[in-house]
């Protein structure tokens, strides 16, 4: 194939979705399709020695949750697909944050019974301000749900987006027997199943004219989805190839992750639509995926995948040109040339080393401690930068030392990891040696950081609370002890040497504000290409 050929084939998406949207599920079923996995462990049997090919970190096991992003790739009908599983749940916000950012398009998981959720509608947003495309899979339709036009509606009232249901649900009143496919107007019955869908099911497939099916369906079920697709012809919205690009009208699709409910029309479907790798803005260019000059984005670090060897990955989105294994890069933020050693592709735990990658792939490479999330590498003949992340301002605050001061080694090299990580954001008190002071968006992320520090470095936590909950960054050089009104605030340094206020209210900050009207506080620090 040819260096053009090999990148439109690659598609690179998010799983977005609510906390027990069933989003690792819908992951595992689609790698169970693309052959990567023969058995797809699902999240009820957790008790037993399946869990999630995805859940990696022994806490997710335990836990029967996602709380980091996975890297799964798979091939499937002539694409490679690069799957980012994103965490659902809030408290790890930041994480999807930034996958997102390496991520060409997204798939929004929808409970059929719940609706929109409220963790559904922030990383929406979020999606939406990269303006990437959006596709629905509405889940578990195996089990009784809300109808489909008051999910179209709460979509669009909700969320702001139009959506074009690709297929159907077939049922009446949340009882839905299979769905039908709009654009072949064919309808697939899936039999029911308690394995949980372990096997590729077999269904019952026919035209919609198929008296058959009118006789499987029963009567009243048949006309029921006949005036569905009466209304949806004449009242939906069509399907709009380019607004579908722009973010602004969303291919819906109608399924069960569980029972393997329209996955396969569903997978193929998207990976027919949805697009290649896209242009990426640096500070100096766009930087096109077709360009052969080599360029990545540093998205995530992982530490200790490994636990016997301590290891470091850091797992980077090829933006442009084509990556070989044991080709040197340089580093932007360091300014140094790096070699890139021993690639890898993941199937979670699974590694592959890899010979070459393409613009749109996901590729782990070790690291000493260099890089960090954000970075940028970039051929040495062509120079580019990507932008930094934004920073989502902490709410939780707190304090933490090593309970055994002998283990102070280890706690500075376990917190300085996990913080490059991004799964917390560290700052330091000056004079406070043997202490950090920890942020954190949600108070689930102190628990995993205190079971990380314990499992990974061996290190028991001192975990005090701070009466802090909101940190604002000051913007210049500014005299400390000039500042009024902040005797009850905590002044520190984040892990770029900025200075942070952390104070225990907005209104209490207001305050401070009016009381130093010459110093600009920001809610979050300006990123390096602002400055």
């Amino acid at each position: 194939m040819t260096f053009l050929e090999e990148v439109q084939r690659r598609r690179t998406f998010a799983i977005i979705s609510h906390p027990d949207a069933g989003k690792t599920t819908l992951t595992e079923k689609l790698l169970l399709y693309g052959g990567a996995i023969h058995l797809a462990g699902s999240v009820k049997s957790r008790k037993t020695a399946k869990h999630a090919v995805s859940d990696w970190m022994e806490i997710e096991k335990q836990r029967g949750i996602s709380v980091t992003s996975s890297v799964l790739q798979f091939d499937y009908d002539c694409c490679r697909v690069n799957i980012l599983d994103t965490p659902g749940h809030q408290d790890f916000s930041e994480d999807t944050y930034r996958t997102l950012m390496a991520a060409d398009s997204a798939v929004m998981l929808i409970d059929v019974a719940k609706g929109v959720e409220a963790q559904t509608k922030k990383l929406f947003a979020v999606s939406k301000e990269r303006g990437i495309p959006i596709f629905t899979f509405v889940n578990k339709i195996d089990h009784f749900g809300r109808s489909p036009f008051d999910l179209m509606e709460e979509i669009e009232n909700v969320l702001g987006i139009r959506t074009c249901p690709m297929n159907w649900p077939i049922g009446i009143n949340g009882e839905y027997k299979g769905v039908y496919d709009r654009e072949h107007e064919t309808i697939e019955l899936f039999a029911k199943d308690e394995t949980h869908g372990q096997e590729k099911l077999a269904s019952e497939k026919g035209a919609l004219t198929d008296p058959r099916m009118k006789e499987l369906l029963g009567d009243d079920v048949y006309q029921a989805l006949l005036d569905d697709i009466e209304l949806l012809d004449v009242a939906g919205d069509p399907f709009d190839f380019d607004k579908v690009r722009a973010g602004e009208l969303t291919p819906m699709f109608f399924g069960s992750a569980m029972t393997n409910f329209g996955v396969k029309p569903f997978l193929e479907k998207f990976l027919e639509l949805a697009p290649s790798p896209a242009p990426r803005q640096a500070v100096e260019e766009m930087v096109q995926p077709t360009s052969e000059d080599f360029s990545a984005l540093v998205f995530k670090i992982q530490a200790n995948m490994d636990p016997n060897h301590h290891d470091r990955i850091v797992f980077m989105r090829i933006c442009s040109g084509k990556f070989e294994k044991g080709m040197s890069v340089l580093h932007r933020q360091s300014n140094k040339t790096i070699r890139l050693s021993q690639p890898q592709q993941f199937l979670a735990t699974e590694r592959t080393i890899v010979e070459d990658a393409y613009p749109g792939d996901i590729i782990g490479v070790f690291d000493a401690g260099t890089m960090g999330v954000g970075d940028t590498l970039c051929a040495q003949k062509h120079k580019v930068t990507f932008g930094d992340f934004p920073v989502f301002p902490p709410e939780f605050f707190a304090r933490v030392s090593p309970k055994d001061t002998m283990k102070r080694k280890q706690f500075q090299k376990g917190m300085t990891q996990l913080a490059q990580e991004g799964a917390v954001q560290i700052f330091e008190q000056p004079g406070a040696l043997d202490s950090f002071v920890v942020g954190a968006v949600g108070m689930l992320q102190f628990e995993v950081l205190e079971y990380r520090l314990k499992n990974e470095y061996g290190v028991d936590l001192l975990n005090n609370t701070l009466p802090y909950s909101v940190a604002r960054w000051i913007d210049g050089e500014v005299d400390i002890a000039s500042l009024k009104g902040v005797d009850n605030a905590m002044i520190v340094k984040d892990n770029r040497d900025r200075t942070v206020v952390l104070i225990s209210n907005e209104w209490q900050m207001g305050w401070v504000q009016e009381r130093n009207p010459d110093v600009t506080f920001l809610t979050t620090p300006k990123l390096h290409h602002e400055l």
